[in-house]
């Protein structure tokens, strides 16, 4: 309430001792997700890739986790499904395609019409080269922070608007992208500035 804020992003982890190696924490995070909708909030659930770097090295979990997930909360207008977390690597646009057709029809058999995020190559920063996928309420995904990533990612993401792409910055820091540097206050306002002037 002091913040204003209407939505909660539950990165779990796929490896990183997250749901690939420990299916238990699926029941903390069903438990996170009730907690905020409770609070008339939204709910991103995350497929947080990361030193997996490409989203088809676990395809079929996917599947089995956003269809189990998909089910239990079926046209909950409160839960986005954010699909893949910031693929990397050499992890092209057709990798994140041929994964998103195959996980995006899972979620939609039990929810049509729900939010769906997808990621984008290079740490989910290449939005200037999305190859759209032929899906309804698909958003995808643009993350910076500021100490790294200044006017060069805000004209990708003027690029990627002007082709009609909607993007959505799920996530964000006011750091360097390693975390560490301190706080940049200059640069966080310009995105902040920026984000609220392309807002629709």
């Amino acid at each position: 309430e002091d913040w204003n804020t209407n939505v909660f992003r539950l990165a779990m982890y796929t490896k990183e001792g997250g749901y690939i190696d420990n299916k238990n924490i699926y029941n903390d995070l069903i438990r996170y997700i009730d907690l905020v909708i409770k609070n008339d909030m939204y709910v991103i659930v995350d497929w947080h890739i990361l030193s997996d770097n490409n989203p088809n090295t676990y395809t079929e979990a996917s599947k089995r986790f956003f269809n189990e997930i998909s089910r239990k909360y079926k046209d909950n207008p409160n839960v986005i499904y954010e699909i893949c977390n910031e693929p990397n690597g050499n992890t092209s646009f057709d990798d994140i395609n041929k994964y998103a057709n195959e996980v995006i029809p899972v979620i939609r058999k039990n929810s049509p019409k729900s939010l769906i995020i997808v990621g984008t190559p290079n740490w989910s920063q290449d939005v200037d080269r999305v190859v759209k996928l032929g899906f309804d309420n698909i958003m995808y995904s643009l993350h910076f922070y500021s100490g790294s990533h200044k006017e060069e990612l805000r004209n990708k993401a003027r690029s990627a608007l002007n082709n009609n792409t909607p993007i959505i910055v799920s996530e964000f820091g006011v750091s360097e992208a390693s975390g560490s540097g301190g706080i940049y206050f200059d640069e966080t306002d310009k995105w902040i500035k920026f984000l609220k002037e392309n807002t629709t």
